[in-house]
């Protein structure tokens, strides 16, 4: 008895270990998911993938000029020949010249082995092609940190979001039990017919409209902690939870060493795909020009083939005769009546335009920057003024409520004094937001 309850301890504890560390799991600050979205987004694994692409292409190529060696094995069976015609008198000088003999080569059963080891010594194009497998694999890389830093970005911007309906439906919440609690009073003011009917209708008015609010938020928060598990690469009907809360994630990231931060477009993985481009133009241009270059190469064959009316290829008395050669050809282009000059050219047209290309997004990168400076600078100070405002609005709400509860003033000037409270309330909380998801922007342009 006594082992039985050690065992079930222990499996009690075993569990408890197990389900605090799935809780652990599914737990998530805003980091946390960046770093699970970078490692799980189906983009990041496909992007992945594609880097392993080219580093194997990147080898295949190289493998082009390394010794190759293929063996081949040919069996032949010929079951009717093919007869040559001859001058019977060609054999027996004392018979008819005019008389034709038909003669019949070869042997039924053939097998041949053969070995072929072949090298490349010299070819402009293999060199170039080397060039470009760097490139491309160069290409490559960009192309999964172009994907982890859009990523990042959309995590931030998604994360954010479901703060931002947390907060609003705390927020919602909040103002629906002051609400509630004023139109039960003025229910009971009115019962007493110190108050108008309309007092009540406006309050309920209200009260409507920040149900439907409140409804409408809580189904947008379903769908924005969607969004991150999807980017996250986590199934949607698993349970997670998002531990950051807004307010201290706006404080992390009002940051205004970054606005003074030097804007070098070499760091910017848009620039260096553009460079990435214009260097695969000028490979082109080589691979053009080194068409007209000879290529040289050699190959050694070595083998074995047999003859025989039976099949007798694995007997141990079956004659076997060994052949081999060395060749070493060479290939020179002459003349193409222009066709590799026209090739060139417009091998370097195209790296012309890919070098305006990189002139246009160097300049577009820098006014994006500008940009991204501006509106995060000006998130910051529209949060500073979003926070003010609803001071004031805060101030006013309160003033509208003891008014309206000493009959001083109307319901309808309670209800202004209400909405413009609310909309106050949500512009701080989008300012919020804005800080956040602008210093994504800028960062990523900074890289």
């Amino acid at each position: 008895m006594k082992k039985n309850i050690t065992i079930f301890l222990v499996l009690l504890s075993a569990i408890s270990v197990f389900s605090q560390t799935e809780t652990n799991s599914s737990s998530f600050t805003l980091q946390q998911a960046i770093e699970q979205a970078q490692k799980n987004n189906y983009s990041v694994v496909n992007a992945n993938r594609d880097l392993e692409i080219a580093k194997e292409k990147k080898w295949e190529t190289t493998t082009l000029g390394l010794p190759q060696l293929n063996g081949s094995v040919n069996y032949q069976n010929t079951f009717a020949f093919q007869k040559q015609g001859a001058a019977a008198n060609s054999f027996n000088p004392m018979a008819d010249p005019n008389e034709i003999t038909l003669l019949a080569f070869g042997t039924k059963h053939v097998a041949v082995g053969n070995l072929t080891l072949s090298q490349l010594i010299f070819d402009g194009s293999y060199l170039v092609g080397l060039q470009s497998a760097k490139t491309y694999l160069k290409i490559s890389e960009n192309a999964k940190e172009k994907t982890n830093q859009e990523i990042k970005e959309i995590v931030i911007n998604s994360y954010g979001n479901v703060l931002l309906a947390d907060e609003s439906i705390l927020i919602i919440n909040k103002n629906k039990t002051v609400l509630e609690k004023i139109l039960s009073d003025t229910k009971e003011i009115y019962k007493n017919g110190l108050i108008e009917e309309e007092n009540i209708e406006q309050l309920q008015i209200t009260l409507n409209s920040i149900n439907n609010a409140l409804d409408n938020v809580t189904k947008q928060r379903v769908i924005a902690l969607n969004m991150v598990k999807l980017l996250m690469g986590i199934n949607l009907d698993e349970p997670i939870v998002l531990t950051d809360n807004l307010n201290t994630l706006t404080q992390n990231n009002i940051d205004l060493q970054v606005l003074a931060s030097e804007f070098n477009v070499n760091n910017n993985i848009d620039y260096q795909i553009g460079k990435n481009v214009e260097e695969s133009k000028k490979l082109l241009v080589k691979l053009e020009r080194s068409k007209g270059l000879p290529s040289l190469g050699a190959q050694l064959n070595f083998g074995y083939n047999s003859f025989s009316n039976e099949f007798t290829f694995f007997n141990g008395d079956q004659k076997w005769s060994n052949y081999s050669n060395v060749g070493i050809g060479l290939n020179v282009p002459i003349f193409s009546s222009g066709a590799r000059s026209s090739r060139v050219q417009q091998a370097k047209i195209d790296l012309e335009k890919s070098r305006t290309q990189l002139t246009e997004t160097e300049q577009k990168l820098k006014l994006q920057h500008q940009k991204a400076k501006s509106d995060y600078e000006y998130s910051i100070n529209q949060y500073n003024n979003a926070q003010s405002n609803l001071k004031l609005a805060e101030r006013i709400e309160n003033k509208q409520q003891v008014k309206f509860k000493e009959g001083l003033s109307s319901s309808f000037d309670f209800a202004e004094a209400q909405k413009q409270l609310y909309t106050a309330q949500q512009e701080v909380l989008q300012a919020m937001l804005e800080i956040v998801n602008k210093k994504a922007t800028l960062e990523k342009l900074l890289n």
